[in-house]
Order: C-alpha cells, then structure tokens, then sequence
C-alpha cells in the first residue's frame, strides 16, 4: 500500500514554511481578511497547523498522523478523519477553511456538502487554492509529477470554486488574491477579487433558512 507523502515527508512540509516565509506571509494575509474574528471555527486538511495557529483557529481535520501531530504541538484540536465524512455536529462551527486542501479530497462535492452542514446558518466556507489558470497553478501543474506533495492534486480555478459553492447554495462574498508574477521579495499586500494572483481565497455564507 502506497504511504501517504505527508506522513512521510512532515518535516520537510513544515520546513518549507520558514524557507519559503514571504509566500507563507502573502498567503495568510489574504486569508487574514475573511477569517471571522471571535467564532468558532476549523480548517479541513489542517496539515501542521501553521495556518490555523496564526489564524487563531482552534480545531482541525487531518488524515496524516504525523501532520496532525504537529498540530497539535501549536494547541490545535485534531481529529483524523477525511473531509467527506466530517467528525462533526451538524451545525457546529460559525466557519470552515480549506486551505490548498480541497485539490486533495477525492470526492470535492461530498467534502462541501459536510462542510456546509457542519456550518451554523449564515455560518462562512473560506476556500484558499493555488488557481489553476494563472501562471503559478499552470506552471505547478507543468511539473506535478516531481512534486512529492501534489502528485495526485486535482487542482482547482477560481471559477471551478464559484460554481461548486453555488451548487451547494452558498453565496459568494469576498475574494481576494495575492502571489502576482511580477512580485517583489516583500510580502505582498492582497487585492480584491481574482484573474492576477496565483492565491486566491474565496468567501460564501450559508443560508440562514
């Protein structure tokens, strides 16, 4: 049975976010415009933590033992598990993120329905993703097969997104995008809506019918 490369490659995932720190900075900081503030939420494929502790998300999902176990250490309340069938309450967290998490979930409109019942009414799905269209997802897609990590990735655009969220009944709120080509050494500074940058986050709330 093929092991899975986050168990056997965490460390040199987590490694990679002190090496590589001004996208790791651009990336939250897109994120640090949607994510509620005082809510209750949690990140689906929470990975180690490094996002959800910056954010100050206290509960995550996690199919990697090893990942999780660094989550863990950063106070992050982990349980494994696989984004189609959720852990959870019904309408248990006020917010869910995927965070370039949804390219690896085999069955990606499962794993938004879990997350919209998870979700209170009016209850926000935030969705970071490396956009498949622009240069940074083409040229990642370019050398997939030598990626340890995104080998079996089903990557994303920003318009696959949107129409997955508006089948599942979420409305579309805010979108902002960062990791633009012609980007400096310093972390950038996100923009609204999307076409540019290779990050992109996008916002939708549930109905409170």
């Amino acid at each position: 049975m093929k092991k899975n490369p986050f168990d056997l490659h965490s460390e040199e995932y987590e490694e990679w976010f002190s090496k590589n720190r001004t996208v790791f900075l651009s990336e939250l900081s897109a994120l640090q415009r949607v994510i509620p503030m005082d809510k209750k939420g949690m990140e689906i494929g929470v990975g180690t933590g490094v996002f959800a502790e910056k954010l100050g998300i206290s509960h995550g999902l996690e199919p990697s033992d090893k990942m999780a176990d660094f989550a863990r250490k950063r106070g992050i309340a982990v349980k494994i598990g696989f984004a189609e069938n959720l852990p959870y309450q019904d309408a248990e967290f006020d917010f869910v993120l995927f965070n370039n998490s949804l390219c690896f979930v085999k069955n990606p409109e499962k794993s938004i329905k879990e997350a919209s019942r998870i979700l209170r009414p009016g209850g926000k799905i935030i969705i970071g993703i490396l956009d498949k269209d622009s240069y940074m997802g083409k040229r990642l897609q370019t050398k997939k097969k030598e990626n340890k990590f995104y080998q079996n990735a089903s990557f994303f655009s920003s318009a696959d997104v949107l129409s997955l969220l508006e089948r599942f009944s979420f409305r579309t709120e805010k979108i902002y995008q960062t990791l633009f080509p012609d980007a400096g050494e310093m972390v950038e500074i996100p923009q609204e809506g999307h076409g540019q940058g290779g990050f992109v986050v996008i916002t939708g709330s549930k109905s409170k019918n």
